[in-house]
């Protein structure tokens, strides 16, 4: 069974979403733990593996792009999700950047887009996505194939003559 925390301060907003997830999911697909406060919301995430975790962005004691950000330190492989009323691009932004949110979901919340997103977080998996330096190193390879190889000597050092012959005048 996979298991969502929701986190917001207003609670009806909670037991909204809460009703909406369990009219389509069953509770053997789908666990649903609701949270007015982000601090214990921060405890649960200490205490046990959530799969998906929404939550909203303004809230009192901790704003949600802090608390998604302490979440994927706590746990990279759970998914989150951001909810907010705010729609400024700095918003989104350090939510996308500071806590690699999966998606950002819009008050008022459309609920076939919302399910779309919480079924689509429920089978991605953050840590196959792969990481900047990996990235990086993908395109490198890909203008100069074995640029990112390096050879070592016996003693440790960095071996570079293999590169001399092909590249005349060129370190």
């Amino acid at each position: 069974m996979k298991r969502v925390l929701i986190i917001d301060d207003e609670t009806l907003v909670l037991h909204a979403l809460r009703r909406l997830l369990q009219r389509h999911f069953k509770p053997q697909q789908l666990g649903v733990e609701i949270c007015a406060d982000p601090l214990y919301a921060l405890q649960r995430l200490h205490e046990a593996h959530f799969d998906v975790v929404i939550c909203d962005y303004r809230m009192p004691r901790l704003d949600g792009v802090t608390l998604l950000a302490r979440a994927r330190e706590l746990d990279p492989r759970t998914v989150r999700l951001m909810l907010s009323a705010a729609s400024d691009f700095g918003t989104v932004l350090a939510a996308v950047n500071r806590a690699g949110i999966f998606r950002y979901i819009p008050k008022p919340w459309s609920e076939p887009q919302l399910l779309a997103d919480l079924r689509a977080a429920l089978v991605f998996d953050p840590c196959a996505v792969p990481s900047a330096d990996e990235l990086e190193r993908r395109r490198l390879e890909a203008q100069e194939p074995g640029i990112t190889q390096v050879e070592w000597g016996p003693n440790g050092e960095v071996l570079m003559l293999g590169h001399l012959p092909t590249r005349p005048g060129k370190l």
